[in-house]
């Protein structure tokens, strides 16, 4: 039976071009992962495809499978997804399944009754390092605050990037992912590894040299590290006190 392995973190963290680099560089791993697909209630995004990216339903045909024998639905931000189990279990019977998105889904895969007896690898992708997080929290810094604008930036440079010009409902997108960080970062102790990683989706630092530089490097290593079963210098553990918990 095979992993359920799972990367999770906020939106523009950094997840998709991670991803991309563990294909190119490190195809032997990336080659045993098949992509878990869950039931999405909006509307598909530019270059999405049905059974690809998602399987795309409203969000009545949604609701209708809360409470079924058979799949879990997860509210996140508004959008409503859903995971068949038994696809799930069928995927695993040949080898490892691979989700890359949001932490909610994330941590509710991994915290799900229907899969304690799944074996998980699970990996929150952080903008911030533990020993940042700590400091800020000692100079009493307001966290929900400063992950808004260190997120902000990032979703913005991305956009700005790949759009120009962007949007009034652009720019409200963003703030809603930006606002949302704080949140999802509170997840991160859940899971069993942290990978510190500055270097978000906005960074040249993943294509730009040809190969990753900087943390970009760093959490490309680790992830590599951690789907090979090796030790790796690269990642973090975090207690829920991090964050000034008492």
């Amino acid at each position: 039976m095979g992993r359920l392995v799972i990367l999770a973190g906020p939106s523009c963290v950094g997840k998709g071009p991670l991803q991309a680099a563990l294909g190119k560089f490190y195809p032997e791993l990336a080659m045993r992962l098949r992509k878990l697909v869950l039931y999405n209630s909006r509307a598909p995004r530019p270059g999405e495809s049905e059974g690809v990216d998602y399987y795309f339903r409203t969000s009545d045909e949604i609701k209708e499978l809360r409470g079924k024998d058979g799949f879990a639905v997860f509210d996140v931000r508004g959008d409503l997804q859903a995971l068949e189990l038994r696809e799930l279990e069928e995927q695993l019977g040949d080898g490892d399944v691979f989700f890359e998105g949001n932490p909610f889904v994330g941590c509710a895969l991994l915290t799900h009754p229907a899969l304690a007896q799944t074996p998980k690898l699970a990996a929150f992708l952080s903008p911030l390092c533990g020993e940042e997080i700590r400091e800020l929290v000692t100079r009493h810094v307001n966290l929900p605050d400063f992950l808004t604008n260190v997120m902000r930036r990032k979703l913005l440079r991305r956009a700005q990037r790949q759009q120009g010009i962007l949007s009034l409902r652009e720019l409200e997108n963003i703030e809603k992912r930006a606002a949302s960080a704080y949140r999802e970062m509170l997840l991160a102790p859940e899971f069993p590894y942290v990978i510190p990683n500055h270097d978000g989706e906005d960074s040249e630092h993943w294509d730009a040299f040809y190969y990753p530089i900087g943390d970009a490097r760093s959490a490309l290593r680790a992830l590599a590290a951690l789907l090979g079963g090796e030790d790796t210098e690269y990642v973090e553990q975090w207690e829920r006190a991090i964050f000034g918990a008492k």
